[in-house]
């Protein structure tokens, strides 16, 4: 009996090793692909996270007012300390050729602070003190005014929300409050509904463009099929800038669909299919295609055509059979590749900026115009924030959806 338990006791620890070994092959063999994921993909983005908040450079470029300011109470104005500090903090900001980089954040803040701060930092050297409250007072009316200590208060912080909040149209009052900012200034909610509208139709135009052209190949002979697919990988094959430019030689004025038309006598002048709303559709239409006949085409090969038949046979007509036997299980396919259709569309850049027109424009186009224009990397990251989280819960809400029709046709 003992030996029996001896053996089954040996039995169970070579099981927990032999689980074990399983386990740290099954890590090591995750491992690359985990830290490719971490390097390329968890780290930026959670540095991009960080970049829309982070406001250090500021308390940096002017330590001793970032210091002393903060005791200030918010009512009337500081003290003489905060104004003999910002006095000397100034003078060397201005040596070091950071006072620019101050005045351009506070500015966004507050319209006027950048000249401000030049025209006081041109200056420096002439304000003499103590008193430096009056001297600066006396220099500029504006050091007088409670709003830019206010600003100056609220921009010296290590985090700030100013981008965050400028990304969804919202910023600080004069008593530090969120509000929203007047109508002729909003304009990103406008640029990310326009961004959502735009994602929207092309996924519709894709699925209306890609179900028939999924359904054919799926239902072709191999050959046929072989042929198609080759033809749809094509897009694939090919530099999206290539594509984009060929669409505009096809679209333009003197292009081949405007001198076609032309020449049947459909039109008498061009039709201005480029650098508008139309050029956008086509373009991202033709780049995105075979991102939902894909999915499509991959669920309706695993869809038995004995199922319509049973359909028909029992008295269902053609489009009966279709509608309610066949179109139900290609239902995860729609949603994985409508999902995959909209995510990518909501960050495309190149063929909106390319084909597209002033009004066209879409988020992406913004990031990169406050990246390489302004050199604004804490508005682009809050852009880029907004995006994500838009992208986020599309992906969680119609997600968890297609998840759900698999398992059910499982």
């Amino acid at each position: 009996m003992s030996e029996q338990l001896a053996d089954n006791i040996s039995l169970k620890k070579k099981l927990q090793k032999a689980e074990r070994r399983k386990k740290i092959e099954a890590l090591g063999l995750i491992s690359p692909l985990f830290f490719v994921m971490l390097v390329f993909f968890f780290i930026p983005i959670a540095l991009m996270l960080y970049r829309s908040i982070d406001n250090s450079q500021m308390p940096a470029a002017l330590p001793q007012t970032a210091d002393i300011i903060q005791q200030w109470s918010g009512e009337g104005l500081p003290d003489e300390a905060t104004y003999a500090a910002i006095v000397g903090d100034m003078r060397i900001a201005n040596e070091e050729k950071k006072l620019g980089m101050v005045g351009r954040r506070l500015n966004f803040d507050l319209v006027g602070y950048y000249s401000l701060l030049s025209k006081t930092g041109r200056k420096i050297d002439e304000i003499k003190g103590p008193p430096y409250k009056e001297a600066l007072i006396n220099f500029d009316k504006k050091w007088g005014d409670t709003r830019y200590w206010t600003v100056m208060e609220r921009g010296l912080k290590d985090k700030t929300l100013l981008y965050l909040l400028a990304a969804m149209d919202l910023k600080y009052d004069e008593n530090n409050k969120i509000v929203k900012v007047p109508e002729y200034e909003a304009i990103y909610i406008s640029i990310i509904s326009r961004t959502v509208y735009i994602s929207i139709s092309i996924t519709i135009l894709c699925l209306i463009l890609g179900f028939p052209i999924a359904y054919y190949m799926a239902n072709s002979p191999p050959r046929t099929r072989n042929l198609l697919m080759i033809i749809l990988l094509l897009v694939f094959w090919t530099s999206l800038l290539v594509r984009t430019l060929s669409w505009i030689l096809v679209l333009q004025n003197n292009g081949v669909v405007n001198n076609f038309l032309m020449f049947s006598g459909i039109i008498n002048q061009p039709l201005e299919l480029v650098f508008n709303r139309f050029g956008v559709y086509v373009a991202m239409t033709h780049v995105l295609l075979p991102f939902m006949v894909l999915p499509l085409y991959s669920v309706m090969r695993s869809i038995p055509a004995d199922y319509v038949r049973a359909a028909r046979s029992l008295g269902a007509k053609s489009i009966t059979a279709f509608i309610r036997v066949y179109l139900p299980q290609t239902l995860p396919g729609i949603g994985a590749g409508a999902l995959m259709v909209f995510i990518q569309a909501l960050g495309y850049y190149i063929t909106p900026a390319l084909v597209g027109g002033p009004r066209d424009q879409m988020v992406s186009y913004f990031v990169a115009f406050f990246v390489n224009e302004r050199v604004n990397w804490s508005m682009a990251s809050s852009l880029g924030v907004v995006l994500l989280i838009l992208t986020g819960s599309l992906y969680l809400m119609f997600g968890k959806k297609v998840n759900i029709a698999n398992m059910k046709l499982g």
